[in-house]
Order: C-alpha cells, then sequence, then structure tokens
C-alpha cells in the first residue's frame, strides 16, 4: 500500500497584494516555507508582516494571488488549510487567570479534540517547554518566556504542520530569548514542521535558515541565509539587510 508524501512546503504565499483604502501595504509578495525549515521573514515595523500573517490566518482575506497551507488553499479550503497551521502573535493572548492547563484544554476543545487525547498532548508539550510541573499555575505566575512558551505549547496542541510566529522575542531578556529560540529550533528537528518567523531581530536567524527581505510591502530578497549575505554584499544579515533595502529594488542572485 502506497503512502501518499506529504507536500515540501508548510507555505505557499503567490503574488498576494493588499491595500487598506488607497495605502497599498503588501504588493505581490511570493515566499515558500519549507517543511523542516525555519524562513525568517526580515522586516522593520510597517514592512507588512503582521498584514501578511493576517492574511495566512484568514483574518483578512487574499483578494490576489494564492496563499497554501501544506497543500490546502486558504480560501477554497478554509477550515482545512487553517487546521494545519499554529499561530502565536506578537500580543500576548493566554487568560492570565486560567491555569497553564486550562487554557491548552481551551484551545483543545475549539478543535473538537477529545478530553483523553487533549490531556496526552498537553502533557507532551508542556513536558517539552519544561513546564509541566507548572500546569496547574496561573499563567500571571510566569515570566514572559515561559508564556511565549505556553503559547507555543498551546498553538501545537492540534498537530500543525506550519508554525506562524510574530516577533515572538520582542519584549524578552536576553536568557529567555535564547531559550525560546532553542526551543523552537528543537521541535523543527523533532517534528520537521515549517516555521515562518517574522523578526526585526536578525541575529536570530542562523546559517540553516532560509529568509524573506520584506520592506515596504515587497520582497525585495528570498533565498537561503547565504543567498541573502551575497546578494547584499555583506558578511551579516543586519549589513546584508541594509544594504539590500537601500537599493530598494528587487535582488536575485547571480547565476
Amino acid at each position: 500500500m502506497s503512502h501518499q508524501q506529504p507536500p515540501a512546503l508548510a507555505l505557499s504565499v503567490a503574488n498576494v497584494s493588499h491595500s487598506f483604502g488607497s495605502k497599498k501595504v503588501l504588493v505581490d509578495v511570493s515566499l515558500n516555507v519549507h517543511n523542516g525549515k525555519i524562513c525568517g521573514l526580515l522586516g522593520l515595523n510597517g514592512a507588512g508582516k503582521t498584514t501578511l500573517l493576517s492574511l495566512i490566518t484568514r483574518l483578512y482575506d487574499n483578494t490576489s494571488g494564492s496563499i497554501s497551507v501544506n497543500g490546502f488553499d486558504v480560501r477554497k479550503d478554509p477550515m482545512v488549510a487553517l487546521n494545519q497551521l499554529g499561530v502565536v502573535f506578537q500580543n500576548r493572548s493566554l487568560d492570565l487567570e486560567l491555569s497553564i492547563r486550562q487554557n491548552l484544554q481551551y484551545h483543545a476543545s475549539l478543535y473538537g479534540i477529545s478530553k483523553s487525547v487533549a490531556n496526552d498532548r498537553i502533557e507532551l508539550e508542556l513536558d517539552r517547554a519544561g513546564l509541566l510541573e507548572r500546569s496547574k499555575d496561573k499563567v500571571r505566575t510566569l515570566s514572559g518566556g515561559q508564556v511565549r512558551r505556553v503559547e507555543i505549547a498551546r498553538s501545537l496542541i492540534h498537530q500543525p504542520r506550519l508554525l506562524l510566529l510574530d516577533e515572538p522575542t520582542v519584549g524578552l531578556d536576553v536568557a529567555a530569548r535564547q531559550e525560546l529560540i532553542k526551543h523552537v529550533r528543537g521541535l523543527v528537528s523533532d517534528e520537521k514542521i515549517g516555521v515562518l518567523w517574522t523578526t526585526h531581530l536578525f541575529d536570530e536567524i542562523m546559517d540553516e535558515d532560509d529568509a524573506v527581505v520584506l520592506h515596504q510591502g515587497k520582497v525585495l530578497a528570498t533565498g537561503t541565509h547565504g543567498d541573502i549575505l551575497k546578494m547584499g554584499k555583506a558578511k551579516d544579515l543586519t549589513s546584508a539587510f541594509q544594504n539590500i533595502t537601500k537599493s530598494g529594488a528587487a535582488l536575485e542572485l547571480a547565476p
């Protein structure tokens, strides 16, 4: 009996534009996130990163181009597509007065997951996040880094293939930031999920990652970490980003 191979792409965005009134926020944006890889979406505040995530998650409707999650079009098969993704938005979204476990149980119930299955998955994800012993504690007793790890655990309860992280380390101290980065990289390694990681802290993107430079709503460069350095004629990602955005023109790697 042959098994169907999962699609290579956790996320495919093709030729997507978006406007608020007369203001163009995204212009003909295309990018891919591969399963088992982190793709850094690099851009300053106002670049259009959060708008793009809002289109992927159907908070906004994409009226141009196409967006597919794990092979499912978000417009044609929204329920199936959205079941394939987990999201951690920049703004904190846990109920501070509920316990960690209660927050995760509520999320599981929204996805119609039975209590017994939900409890198994909650144990797994909290253990992986290093917070299993804190499961009965109220969220308000946690540090910022711990809250972020709970949000990631929650986003994985329904076993998505794509994880969207919108500036996940903002407001964290250096130690909590490093711990969160290590945790996400462990998930990618263990579960082979795809991660779209939006950030303006470019040192979070490593040599093994892919990257996309989004500037004023346009994709100016896309490729591996090394490709971006070559396009930007620089030895580090921050300098490459500055060089690429200074020109404002989309770059491609010379053959």
